[in-house]
């Protein structure tokens, strides 16, 4: 990560949304600050790209925002009747069929999804505000280090809504079932304290040394092979769908193929 983001010709840069690789590390940024990094369809559209656009060199992604927040969440303008230009409002989309309606909801969940994959580890750098979806797209990430500002949110009970942008899996399996739900139905914030206290973060730092924590997290993933880094990603993010000796089973395989691998025998 030696260069900054800004001096790296961006691979993508539209909508809110710039992403630039420098070797193995990539970096997501989300480039509208004047609207606390408000999120639209179009956005989310832009973080699909990115996703696709990455190239088979990148071990670490990086999601950061420019400004003082993170991100507000979804735009307010979502909600009016004319939505945005070239969009059908959610007025539209509610009175469409339900075949539509859950299609189009799937479209806006894929600029989450890839976050996960396993070729990669994420990392979200997360300062000031992350709300409803700005929430979830923290939470997308494997990894996140928050700044000592951070303040998570998920405001859509409180609108009406539900979460809808995959972040209801993780945050139950970071926080638990019964704190998860209090978190959602009041609403209420989450500051760095409590983030770090029940796993919704990995670090909090001090906001002006939040680059360079994220930094140093990205330099300590890369240190480790990659081959074992994606197998652990794979055993660890199965094990909560396994019993106890399933995931022995499959540690006893991941572990086959990584000593076949290093003694260069094929299976």
């Amino acid at each position: 990560m030696a260069s900054s983001d800004q001096d790296l010709v961006p691979v993508l840069d539209k909508d809110g949304v710039r992403l630039t690789v420098d070797d193995a590390i990539a970096t997501v940024t989300l480039t509208n600050p004047t609207k606390r990094n408000a999120q639209s369809p179009a956005l989310w559209r832009a973080l699909t790209e990115a996703g696709r656009q990455l190239p088979g060199t990148v071990r670490v992604v990086v999601l950061r925002a420019e400004g003082k927040s993170f991100s507000a969440g979804l735009d307010r303008q979502a909600f009016t009747p004319e939505g945005f230009d070239g969009e059908p409002s959610f007025v539209d989309l509610a009175r469409g069929a339900d075949t539509e309606l859950d299609a189009t909801i799937a479209e806006y969940q894929e600029a989450f999804t890839w976050w996960r994959r396993s070729d990669i580890v994420s990392v979200a750098a997360v300062q000031g505000h992350a709300i409803g979806a700005g929430f979830q797209l923290a939470l997308a990430c494997d990894l996140r280090v928050v700044a000592d500002d951070v303040q998570f949110a998920m405001r859509e009970t409180s609108l009406g809504l539900v979460p809808d942008l995959t972040g209801t899996h993780p945050l139950v399996g970071l926080v638990g079932y019964a704190r998860a739900l209090e978190i959602c139905v009041t609403g209420r914030f989450v500051a760095a304290e409590e983030a770090v206290n029940t796993g919704l973060a990995n670090l909090a730092v001090p906001a002006g040394q939040l680059d360079d924590a994220v930094r140093d997290l990205a330099s300590a993933v890369l240190a480790a092979p990659r081959d074992a880094v994606i197998e652990t990603k794979a055993l660890l993010r199965g094990a909560q769908d396994r019993t106890y000796e399933e995931q022995r089973t499959a540690e006893r395989q991941s572990q086959a193929r990584r000593l076949r691998d290093l003694a260069g025998v094929g299976d």
